[in-house]
């Protein structure tokens, strides 16, 4: 059996296999409640035969969305709104995950495809935005944000409780935390964005205070059978190597505090960084945190051939592999790769039995 294709147990989960869906913003929700995209969006993906399909940054607080189309969780309506994606995702025998988010100071922007820049202040769909230090991420979002007091911080470990607490009752069964991508989780961690005097600034030990207050938090009210998992940047591709250090140093204090899993990616905090886009860029990078934090982790970033993501597990460079754009291509991803990789029956081994049953009889 190829490693891609062998189950994956973790706490109380179990997936059918390591492939998993990456969280991808859809940009299409109204008021952040779902709509008949996301319904059948989600459930064509998990139908595609991931084991794992995590559903796409969902905001605490209508401040926390980076566009006006994002999903939100901050409410009762759109928790309801999410229960029957849930239920798809779990029909089709996948595990149902969400990311739960705070844009920081990339908040208020418009759409990708519409310019995905900051909305200017006082214009319709624009809000204030908020992140450790007034200081702009440049280009355009070149909004200069609101330094948050340390009431507002309170008040947004507050929102990503409830959040989380939603997300729970909604029967999600893996939880991720975002805290990479330039957002405001990553925001805390980067010098880049964080000039505060106080304990939440200056040395590394404070820049990661607010990540780890909020884990510890979240740690209390998620049920200690199901995975809680973060997405942490871990490097900047800005020519100093500091950042993973201090990133494997906050991920094993976050495993003492309860952490499960690492989502290894990009700090994606300035304008400026280098990034070496290419296949398989991100895998040493996740086997090194993997090696030196002892907890399981995956990846993704240009991971696109069947043979190279079996071979990241099956070298131990990661548990999981998140795919994202692979799978909007193809959402039967799962079973081309199955075919590639000699899978018996593949048909039957990733598709639901109305597919599978037509793809394995008339070949």
């Amino acid at each position: 059996m190829p490693a891609l294709f062998e189950p994956y147990s973790l706490k109380s989960v179990t997936l059918r296999n390591r492939i998993a869906v990456s969280p991808m913003c859809q940009y299409s929700a109204e008021n952040g409640v779902v709509t008949d995209w996301h319904r059948v969006h989600y459930a064509g993906l998990a139908r595609g035969g991931a084991g794992l399909v995590v559903v796409e940054a969902t905001a605490v607080s209508p401040e926390g969305r980076i566009t006006w189309g994002d999903l939100g969780l901050w409410n009762d309506a759109q928790a309801e709104a999410l229960r029957p994606v849930v239920a798809s995702i779990e029909a089709a025998g996948a595990v149902p995950g969400i990311q739960i988010a705070h844009a920081g100071r990339k908040a208020s922007a418009n759409r990708p495809w519409e310019g995905d820049n900051h909305i200017p202040e006082g214009e319709p769909n624009s809000w204030e935005t908020i992140a450790p230090s007034a200081i702009a991420f440049g280009g355009g979002l070149n909004r200069v944000p609101r330094a948050m007091t340390l009431e507002d911080i309170a008040r947004v470990q507050d929102d990503t409780v409830a959040a989380v607490a939603r997300a729970r009752d909604l029967g999600f069964r893996w939880l991720e935390l975002h805290m990479a991508h330039g957002y405001l989780a990553q925001n805390f961690f980067s010098p880049y964005s964080n000039t505060r005097d106080d304990q939440y600034g200056g040395s590394p030990e404070n820049r990661a205070r607010y990540l780890l207050e909020t884990l510890r938090r979240v740690r209390a009210v998620w049920p200690e059978d199901r995975p809680l998992t973060v997405r942490l940047g871990v490097i900047e591709f800005d020519g100093n190597e500091a950042m993973i250090g201090e990133a494997i140093a906050l991920l094993k204090r976050m495993k003492e505090e309860g952490l499960d899993f690492v989502d290894v990616s990009m700090g994606f905090n300035t304008p400026d960084a280098k990034i070496p886009w290419a296949p398989n860029f991100m895998g040493d990078i996740a086997a090194r945190v993997r090696a030196e934090t002892g907890l399981p982790g995956t990846t993704s970033w240009y991971i696109a051939r069947p043979e190279d993501a079996d071979a990241l597990i099956r070298d131990g460079k990661i548990d999981l592999v998140m795919l994202g754009r692979p799978l909007l291509a193809d959402p039967h991803w799962p079973y081309a790769a199955a075919k590639t990789l000699g899978v018996e029956n593949p048909a039957w081994a990733t598709l639901p039995p109305p597919y599978a049953h037509w793809l394995a009889r008339y070949r």
